[in-house]
């Protein structure tokens, strides 16, 4: 097993699906490895064709059944310092290196290579593969997968998640609300700036209400969190306007996020800040300006995994694994879509989240081993439901 899985990880690594081109050679070639496999494959295009969603089946169609997830995305290579071609997989000292090798086609990687071995074992319990696009940049394959699901006659009542983990559970993880606010004013000499409306300014102030409101976040941890910080986090990633220091600039632009522990946090910051802007920003700039504006687009608002007390996909990967312990990460992932479907799910995966989104990203045989380990008694427990 570990040498299919090693070919076909190659194989993957070798299909450059950096979240801004199309991954759909890499779905295809998927799809065609499911479809060998006994599996009933459905591939789901996004709007603009070029991307796509794989949810593959094993088994009877009926509710209860187990999805394994990965996404197919990478990030980019540019600029990072690679000894080898990042979309060749190279094996160094029981490392296998390349672009995705750990986030997360190693995964991937190990769920299609045991595809027949589940074939034979699947009796009453339905096994399903989800394979999705864009969750690098908000997760927006796993939103389109979420609502097709929705509209299934059957549901599955499991989901695991094989993001690098070191193999270890991870049971949750906050939110991740990413947001670009644009500021249109209006521009001027800079010797007359009570003529102008300096968008710079403004989003200065936006910026100031913003960190006000992270100061309030601290105060509103959950009793008990385990999250680190126990707190909702703001951070504010850019600010940008003008171009020369003598004209009143037009125009600005702010790209800030938060990572929410729990909604009614990100509703909190989301009614005050719009309050700000709808009473005191606005119609400042519009004394001056009628036609200044302030913008708020969506980058995305990928909902946090929330740790429950009855957590049956933790209870099965405990079982797998041998560990009876979780624990909660800080980066996200597109476990919580799932979760708001009614499954119950857990994070679990070969690799170090160390490795991902650096040069010369690897996962390690051992961690692939004990993923196909893991797989292998999966296997078993469905040969036994």
């Amino acid at each position: 097993m570990i040498d299919q899985t090693k070919q076909i990880l190659a194989d993957l690594i070798a299909f450059p699906t950096v979240s801004a081109d199309s991954n759909l050679s890499m779905i295809n070639y998927l799809c065609d490895k499911l479809e060998k496999a006994g599996a009933r494959v459905d591939i789901e295009l996004d709007g603009s064709g070029k991307k796509a969603n794989l949810f593959a089946t094993l088994g009877p169609d009926r509710d209860g059944g187990i999805v394994l997830s990965g996404h197919s995305d990478v990030v980019p290579v540019t600029d990072q310092d690679w000894a080898s071609d990042p979309f060749e997989m190279i094996e160094h000292n029981g490392r296998l290196f390349g672009r995705g090798a750990c986030d997360m086609k190693g995964f991937i990687a190990a769920t299609v290579a045991m595809a027949p071995m589940f074939a034979r074992h699947v009796h009453h319990r339905s096994l399903h593969f989800a394979f999705t696009y864009d969750e690098e940049v908000g997760c927006l394959g796993a939103e389109q997968l979420a609502q097709s699901l929705l509209a299934r006659s059957t549901t599955p009542s499991l989901a695991i998640i094989g993001e690098p983990t070191s193999m270890q559970i991870i049971e949750g993880h906050k939110g991740c609300f990413e947001y670009t606010t644009r500021f249109q004013g209006l521009e001027g000499h800079g010797s007359t700036p009570d003529c102008g409306v300096n968008a710079v300014e403004y989003a200065v102030r936006y910026v100031n209400r913003l960190l006000e409101l992270r100061d309030q976040l601290r105060n509103m941890a959950p009793s008990g969190s385990r999250f680190e910080p126990p707190w909702t986090t703001l951070n504010v990633g850019s600010l940008t306007g003008g171009s020369v220091h003598n004209v009143i600039p037009p125009r600005a632009e702010v790209e800030w996020e938060m990572r929410p522990t729990q909604s009614s946090d990100a509703n909190f910051v989301k009614d005050e800040i719009q309050r700000y802007c709808d009473e005191v920003l606005l119609p400042a700039m519009r004394t001056i300006h009628p036609g200044a504006k302030i913008e708020t687009e969506t980058i995305g608002e990928v909902a946090g995994l929330i740790p429950t007390d009855e957590n049956q996909a933790l209870k099965l990967v405990s079982e797998l694994t041998g560990t009876n312990c979780a624990d909660l990460v800080s980066f996200g992932t597109e476990a919580g879509i799932f979760q708001s479907l009614g499954m119950d799910v857990v994070i679990c995966g070969p690799g170090s989240i160390e490795q991902a989104h650096k040069a010369n990203e690897y996962v390690s045989l051992d961690q692939l081993k004990q993923c196909i380990l893991m797989l292998e008694k999966l296997g078993q427990a469905l040969a036994r439901s």
